[in-house]
Protein backbone atom coordinates (compact mmCIF):
# COMPACT_ATOMS: atom_id res chain seq x y z
CA UNK A 1 0.00 0.00 0.00
CA UNK A 2 1.55 3.32 -1.04
CA UNK A 3 1.18 5.81 1.79
CA UNK A 4 3.77 8.43 0.80
CA UNK A 5 3.09 11.47 -1.37
CA UNK A 6 5.60 13.73 -3.11
CA UNK A 7 9.22 13.79 -4.29
CA UNK A 8 11.21 16.36 -2.28
CA UNK A 9 8.38 17.58 -0.05
CA UNK A 10 6.82 14.33 1.11
CA UNK A 11 3.97 13.28 3.36
CA UNK A 12 3.64 9.75 4.75
CA UNK A 13 0.30 9.09 6.44
CA UNK A 14 -1.01 6.48 8.87
CA UNK A 15 -4.18 5.66 10.78
CA UNK A 16 -7.75 4.48 10.29
CA UNK A 17 -11.19 5.95 10.85
CA UNK A 18 -11.89 3.98 14.02
CA UNK A 19 -8.33 3.38 15.25
CA UNK A 20 -6.50 5.32 17.94
CA UNK A 21 -5.87 8.22 15.61
CA UNK A 22 -4.49 9.41 12.28
CA UNK A 23 -1.23 11.19 11.61
CA UNK A 24 1.81 11.44 9.45
CA UNK A 25 5.40 12.41 8.86
CA UNK A 26 6.33 15.40 6.70
CA UNK A 27 9.84 15.31 5.22
CA UNK A 28 11.63 17.83 3.03
CA UNK A 29 10.14 20.81 4.87
CA UNK A 30 12.55 23.75 4.51
CA UNK A 31 14.28 24.77 7.73
CA UNK A 32 13.74 28.09 9.47
CA UNK A 33 10.07 28.52 8.58
CA UNK A 34 7.93 30.10 11.31
CA UNK A 35 5.32 27.57 12.42
CA UNK A 36 1.87 29.06 12.96
CA UNK A 37 0.15 26.41 15.06
CA UNK A 38 -3.10 28.37 15.05
CA UNK A 39 -3.11 28.36 11.26
CA UNK A 40 -2.55 24.59 11.15
CA UNK A 41 -5.43 24.03 13.57
CA UNK A 42 -7.67 26.38 11.59
CA UNK A 43 -7.01 24.31 8.45
CA UNK A 44 -8.03 21.17 10.34
CA UNK A 45 -11.11 22.89 11.72
CA UNK A 46 -12.25 23.64 8.16
CA UNK A 47 -12.23 19.89 7.45
CA UNK A 48 -13.53 18.87 10.88
CA UNK A 49 -16.81 16.90 11.11
CA UNK A 50 -19.83 18.32 12.90
CA UNK A 51 -19.36 21.86 11.57
CA UNK A 52 -22.99 22.36 10.57
CA UNK A 53 -26.24 20.56 9.85
CA UNK A 54 -24.93 19.97 6.31
CA UNK A 55 -22.23 17.56 7.51
CA UNK A 56 -21.86 14.38 9.53
CA UNK A 57 -22.75 14.73 13.22
CA UNK A 58 -19.57 12.92 14.29
CA UNK A 59 -18.09 15.34 16.82
CA UNK A 60 -14.29 15.26 16.81
CA UNK A 61 -12.10 18.05 18.17
CA UNK A 62 -9.32 17.08 15.72
CA UNK A 63 -6.59 18.67 17.85
CA UNK A 64 -3.20 18.23 16.21
CA UNK A 65 -0.15 17.22 18.22
CA UNK A 66 3.18 18.20 16.64
CA UNK A 67 5.77 15.64 17.77
CA UNK A 68 9.05 16.55 16.07
CA UNK A 69 10.88 18.75 13.60
CA UNK A 70 10.10 22.06 15.32
CA UNK A 71 12.32 24.01 17.73
CA UNK A 72 11.55 27.40 19.24
CA UNK A 73 8.69 27.93 16.83
CA UNK A 74 10.62 27.20 13.64
CA UNK A 75 11.07 24.15 11.43
CA UNK A 76 14.47 22.52 11.77
CA UNK A 77 14.57 20.66 8.47
CA UNK A 78 14.07 17.36 10.31
CA UNK A 79 10.98 15.18 9.74
CA UNK A 80 7.83 16.64 11.28
CA UNK A 81 5.75 14.01 13.02
CA UNK A 82 2.16 14.73 14.01
CA UNK A 83 -0.89 12.95 15.44
CA UNK A 84 -4.62 13.63 15.67
CA UNK A 85 -6.43 11.27 18.03
CA UNK A 86 -9.86 9.74 17.38
CA UNK A 87 -12.23 10.30 20.30
CA UNK A 88 -15.80 10.02 18.99
CA UNK A 89 -15.97 6.88 16.85
CA UNK A 90 -18.99 4.57 17.14
CA UNK A 91 -17.60 1.27 15.87
CA UNK A 92 -20.76 -0.63 16.86
CA UNK A 93 -22.63 1.16 14.07
CA UNK A 94 -20.67 -0.92 11.57
CA UNK A 95 -20.85 -4.37 13.16
CA UNK A 96 -23.74 -5.46 10.94
CA UNK A 97 -21.59 -4.64 7.88
CA UNK A 98 -18.73 -6.96 8.81
CA UNK A 99 -19.77 -9.80 6.51
CA UNK A 100 -21.11 -7.97 3.45
CA UNK A 101 -19.91 -5.74 0.63
CA UNK A 102 -21.44 -2.26 0.53
CA UNK A 103 -22.29 -0.89 -2.95
CA UNK A 104 -19.66 1.52 -4.37
CA UNK A 105 -17.38 1.12 -1.35
CA UNK A 106 -13.91 -0.43 -1.24
CA UNK A 107 -15.06 -3.40 0.88
CA UNK A 108 -14.83 -5.94 -1.94
CA UNK A 109 -11.69 -4.58 -3.59
CA UNK A 110 -9.74 -4.42 -0.31
CA UNK A 111 -10.88 -7.93 0.62
CA UNK A 112 -9.66 -9.21 -2.75
CA UNK A 113 -6.34 -7.35 -2.58
CA UNK A 114 -5.35 -7.93 1.05
CA UNK A 115 -7.56 -10.78 2.28
CA UNK A 116 -8.51 -8.64 5.27
CA UNK A 117 -10.27 -5.33 5.78
CA UNK A 118 -11.30 -3.00 8.58
CA UNK A 119 -15.07 -2.74 8.28
CA UNK A 120 -15.33 0.01 10.92
CA UNK A 121 -16.07 3.21 9.01
CA UNK A 122 -14.08 1.99 6.03
CA UNK A 123 -10.81 1.77 7.95
CA UNK A 124 -7.97 3.10 5.82
CA UNK A 125 -10.35 4.06 2.98
CA UNK A 126 -12.27 6.48 5.20
CA UNK A 127 -12.18 10.18 4.41
CA UNK A 128 -11.01 10.67 7.99
CA UNK A 129 -7.49 9.85 6.79
CA UNK A 130 -7.53 13.17 4.89
CA UNK A 131 -6.74 14.86 8.21
CA UNK A 132 -3.09 14.08 7.50
CA UNK A 133 -3.32 15.76 4.10
CA UNK A 134 -4.68 18.95 5.68
CA UNK A 135 -1.76 19.10 8.11
CA UNK A 136 0.74 18.51 5.30
CA UNK A 137 -1.03 21.12 3.21
CA UNK A 138 -0.92 23.65 6.05
CA UNK A 139 2.87 23.33 6.27
CA UNK A 140 3.14 23.64 2.48
CA UNK A 141 0.96 26.75 2.54
CA UNK A 142 3.21 28.38 5.15
CA UNK A 143 6.14 28.04 2.76
CA UNK A 144 4.18 29.12 -0.31
CA UNK A 145 2.91 32.23 1.47
CA UNK A 146 6.50 33.41 1.84
CA UNK A 147 6.85 33.04 -1.93
CA UNK A 148 3.67 34.99 -2.66
CA UNK A 149 1.82 31.88 -3.84
CA UNK A 150 -1.80 31.48 -2.72
CA UNK A 151 -4.11 28.46 -3.07
CA UNK A 152 -7.86 29.03 -2.86
CA UNK A 153 -10.63 26.48 -3.47
CA UNK A 154 -14.40 26.81 -3.29
CA UNK A 155 -17.61 24.89 -3.95
CA UNK A 156 -18.71 25.69 -7.49
CA UNK A 157 -21.45 23.08 -7.93
CA UNK A 158 -23.78 20.89 -5.86
CA UNK A 159 -26.03 18.60 -7.85
CA UNK A 160 -27.34 20.65 -10.78
CA UNK A 161 -26.84 24.01 -9.00
CA UNK A 162 -23.66 25.56 -10.38
CA UNK A 163 -21.68 28.78 -10.55
CA UNK A 164 -20.24 30.12 -13.78
CA UNK A 165 -16.92 28.45 -14.61
CA UNK A 166 -15.11 31.82 -14.63
CA UNK A 167 -13.72 32.17 -11.09
CA UNK A 168 -12.93 35.85 -11.75
CA UNK A 169 -16.64 36.66 -11.48
CA UNK A 170 -16.62 35.96 -7.73
CA UNK A 171 -15.01 37.43 -4.63
CA UNK A 172 -13.28 34.33 -3.30
CA UNK A 173 -12.83 36.01 0.09
CA UNK A 174 -16.51 35.20 0.69
CA UNK A 175 -15.94 31.45 0.45
CA UNK A 176 -15.74 30.84 4.20
CA UNK A 177 -18.81 32.97 5.01
CA UNK A 178 -21.24 30.05 4.61
CA UNK A 179 -21.27 26.35 5.41
CA UNK A 180 -21.29 25.29 1.75
CA UNK A 181 -18.07 27.26 1.05
CA UNK A 182 -19.53 28.89 -2.04
CA UNK A 183 -18.45 32.51 -2.71
CA UNK A 184 -21.92 33.49 -3.97
CA UNK A 185 -24.27 33.77 -0.97
CA UNK A 186 -27.47 33.39 -2.98
CA UNK A 187 -26.26 30.27 -4.79
CA UNK A 188 -24.86 28.90 -1.51
CA UNK A 189 -28.33 29.09 0.02
CA UNK A 190 -29.80 27.05 -2.82
CA UNK A 191 -26.99 24.50 -2.52
CA UNK A 192 -27.58 24.19 1.23
CA UNK A 193 -31.29 23.60 0.67
CA UNK A 194 -30.55 20.81 -1.81
CA UNK A 195 -28.10 19.15 0.57
CA UNK A 196 -30.64 19.24 3.40
CA UNK A 197 -33.32 17.85 1.09
CA UNK A 198 -31.28 14.81 0.09
CA UNK A 199 -30.18 14.35 3.71
CA UNK A 200 -33.82 14.17 4.84
CA UNK A 201 -34.40 11.57 2.13
CA UNK A 202 -31.56 9.44 3.48
CA UNK A 203 -29.69 10.08 0.25
CA UNK A 204 -26.52 11.92 -0.86
CA UNK A 205 -25.49 14.34 -3.61
CA UNK A 206 -22.28 15.10 -5.51
CA UNK A 207 -20.67 18.32 -6.68
CA UNK A 208 -17.61 20.17 -7.98
CA UNK A 209 -14.79 22.12 -6.33
CA UNK A 210 -12.87 24.78 -8.23
CA UNK A 211 -9.32 25.64 -7.15
CA UNK A 212 -7.21 28.67 -8.12
CA UNK A 213 -3.46 29.04 -7.55
CA UNK A 214 -2.16 32.60 -7.86
CA UNK A 215 1.43 33.85 -7.77
CA UNK A 216 3.04 30.67 -9.07
CA UNK A 217 6.05 31.73 -11.19
CA UNK A 218 6.70 30.48 -14.69
CA UNK A 219 8.92 27.43 -15.06
CA UNK A 220 7.46 25.13 -12.38
CA UNK A 221 6.78 21.56 -13.48
CA UNK A 222 8.62 18.66 -15.09
CA UNK A 223 8.04 18.00 -18.83
CA UNK A 224 7.08 14.60 -20.22
CA UNK A 225 6.13 12.29 -17.31
CA UNK A 226 6.18 14.86 -14.51
CA UNK A 227 3.86 17.48 -15.98
CA UNK A 228 2.45 19.89 -13.40
CA UNK A 229 -1.15 19.37 -14.47
CA UNK A 230 -0.67 15.59 -14.35
CA UNK A 231 0.69 15.87 -10.80
CA UNK A 232 -2.28 18.01 -9.79
CA UNK A 233 -4.69 15.55 -11.42
CA UNK A 234 -3.07 12.60 -9.66
CA UNK A 235 -3.23 14.38 -6.32
CA UNK A 236 -6.86 15.37 -6.72
CA UNK A 237 -8.00 11.94 -7.87
CA UNK A 238 -6.35 10.42 -4.80
CA UNK A 239 -8.91 12.21 -2.62
CA UNK A 240 -11.82 10.09 -1.43
CA UNK A 241 -14.89 10.32 -3.72
CA UNK A 242 -13.06 12.37 -6.39
CA UNK A 243 -14.13 11.15 -9.84
CA UNK A 244 -13.07 13.79 -12.34
CA UNK A 245 -10.38 16.43 -12.96
CA UNK A 246 -9.97 19.14 -15.58
CA UNK A 247 -7.73 22.19 -15.73
CA UNK A 248 -8.07 25.36 -17.77
CA UNK A 249 -10.92 25.03 -20.24
CA UNK A 250 -10.78 21.27 -19.76
CA UNK A 251 -13.30 19.19 -21.69
CA UNK A 252 -14.78 22.34 -23.24
CA UNK A 253 -11.67 22.45 -25.45
CA UNK A 254 -13.00 19.49 -27.43
CA UNK A 255 -15.70 21.59 -29.06
CA UNK A 256 -13.62 24.71 -29.69
CA UNK A 257 -11.20 25.88 -32.41
CA UNK A 258 -7.53 26.66 -31.96
CA UNK A 259 -8.16 30.22 -33.05
CA UNK A 260 -10.57 30.55 -30.12
CA UNK A 261 -8.39 28.96 -27.44
CA UNK A 262 -4.80 29.99 -28.22
CA UNK A 263 -3.38 32.16 -25.41
CA UNK A 264 -1.59 35.02 -27.16
CA UNK A 265 1.57 36.30 -25.47
CA UNK A 266 1.64 39.99 -24.53
CA UNK A 267 3.77 42.42 -22.54
CA UNK A 268 2.46 42.71 -18.99
CA UNK A 269 4.04 45.48 -16.94
CA UNK A 270 7.42 44.83 -18.45
CA UNK A 271 7.11 41.07 -18.27
CA UNK A 272 5.71 38.34 -20.49
CA UNK A 273 2.16 37.11 -19.99
CA UNK A 274 -0.87 35.96 -21.95
CA UNK A 275 -3.93 37.95 -23.01
CA UNK A 276 -6.20 35.03 -22.09
CA UNK A 277 -5.76 31.99 -19.88
CA UNK A 278 -7.57 29.12 -21.54
CA UNK A 279 -4.53 26.94 -20.73
CA UNK A 280 -5.14 27.23 -17.00
CA UNK A 281 -1.67 28.58 -16.27
CA UNK A 282 0.14 25.50 -17.55
CA UNK A 283 1.63 24.88 -21.00
CA UNK A 284 3.72 21.85 -21.93
CA UNK A 285 3.34 20.63 -18.36
CA UNK A 286 5.13 23.72 -16.98
CA UNK A 287 3.59 26.79 -15.32
CA UNK A 288 3.56 29.97 -17.43
CA UNK A 289 3.05 32.49 -14.62
CA UNK A 290 -0.69 32.95 -15.10
CA UNK A 291 -3.28 31.75 -12.57
CA UNK A 292 -3.50 27.97 -12.36
CA UNK A 293 -7.10 26.86 -12.11
CA UNK A 294 -8.81 23.48 -12.18
CA UNK A 295 -11.97 21.67 -11.18
CA UNK A 296 -12.53 18.43 -9.28
CA UNK A 297 -15.78 16.45 -9.49
CA UNK A 298 -16.94 14.46 -6.46
CA UNK A 299 -19.46 11.65 -6.54
CA UNK A 300 -22.33 11.35 -4.04
CA UNK A 301 -21.18 9.73 -0.79
CA UNK A 302 -21.64 5.98 -1.20
CA UNK A 303 -23.21 5.45 2.23
CA UNK A 304 -26.93 6.22 2.00
CA UNK A 305 -29.46 5.69 4.78
CA UNK A 306 -31.83 3.66 2.60
CA UNK A 307 -32.29 -0.09 2.26
CA UNK A 308 -30.08 -1.57 -0.46
CA UNK A 309 -29.38 -4.99 -1.90
CA UNK A 310 -25.91 -6.55 -2.05
CA UNK A 311 -24.17 -9.86 -1.44
CA UNK A 312 -22.32 -11.17 1.61
CA UNK A 313 -18.78 -12.59 1.72
CA UNK A 314 -20.15 -16.02 0.75
CA UNK A 315 -21.77 -14.56 -2.35
CA UNK A 316 -25.31 -14.83 -1.02
CA UNK A 317 -27.84 -12.05 -1.78
CA UNK A 318 -28.86 -9.93 1.18
CA UNK A 319 -30.31 -6.55 2.06
CA UNK A 320 -29.03 -3.98 4.51
CA UNK A 321 -29.54 -0.43 5.71
CA UNK A 322 -26.50 1.56 6.79
CA UNK A 323 -26.38 3.27 10.16
CA UNK A 324 -23.97 5.78 11.60
CA UNK A 325 -23.07 9.38 10.87
CA UNK A 326 -22.21 10.40 7.31
CA UNK A 327 -22.01 13.48 5.11
CA UNK A 328 -24.95 13.96 2.73
CA UNK A 329 -22.50 15.88 0.50
CA UNK A 330 -18.73 15.62 0.82
CA UNK A 331 -17.98 18.79 -1.16
CA UNK A 332 -18.01 21.50 1.56
CA UNK A 333 -15.56 19.60 3.76
CA UNK A 334 -13.44 18.59 0.77
CA UNK A 335 -12.59 22.23 -0.08
CA UNK A 336 -9.66 22.42 2.39
CA UNK A 337 -8.48 18.97 1.27
CA UNK A 338 -8.30 20.11 -2.36
CA UNK A 339 -6.33 23.16 -1.23
CA UNK A 340 -3.98 21.01 0.82
CA UNK A 341 -3.19 18.63 -2.03
CA UNK A 342 -2.69 21.53 -4.45
CA UNK A 343 -0.35 23.30 -2.02
CA UNK A 344 1.79 20.18 -1.56
CA UNK A 345 2.00 19.59 -5.32
CA UNK A 346 3.02 23.19 -6.03
CA UNK A 347 5.62 23.30 -3.24
CA UNK A 348 7.06 19.93 -4.25
CA UNK A 349 7.47 21.08 -7.85
CA UNK A 350 8.82 24.50 -6.84
CA UNK A 351 11.51 22.74 -4.80
CA UNK A 352 12.32 20.43 -7.72
CA UNK A 353 12.55 23.36 -10.11
CA UNK A 354 14.95 25.15 -7.77
CA UNK A 355 17.07 22.04 -7.44
CA UNK A 356 17.38 21.72 -11.21
CA UNK A 357 18.50 25.33 -11.55
CA UNK A 358 21.17 24.91 -8.90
Amino acid sequence: MRNTFGHLFTLTTFGESHGEGVGGVIDGMPAGVDVDIRFIQDELDRRRPGQSKLTTSRNEADRVELLSGIFEGKTTGAPIGFLVRNTNHHSQDYESLRGLFRPSHADYTFQQKYGIRDHRGGGRTSARTTISRCVGGAFAKMVLQQMGICVHAYTSQVGDIALDNDYRLYDLRNTELNAVRCPDANVAEKMASLILQVKNEGDTIGGVITCVVTGCPAGVGEPEFGKLHAALGSAMLSINAAKGFEYGEGFACASRKGSELNDVFVNKEGGIGTATNHSGGIQGGVSNGEDIYFRVAFKPVATILQEQTTIDMEGQPTTFKAHGRHDPCVVPRAVPIVEAMAAMVILDHVLMSRTVRL
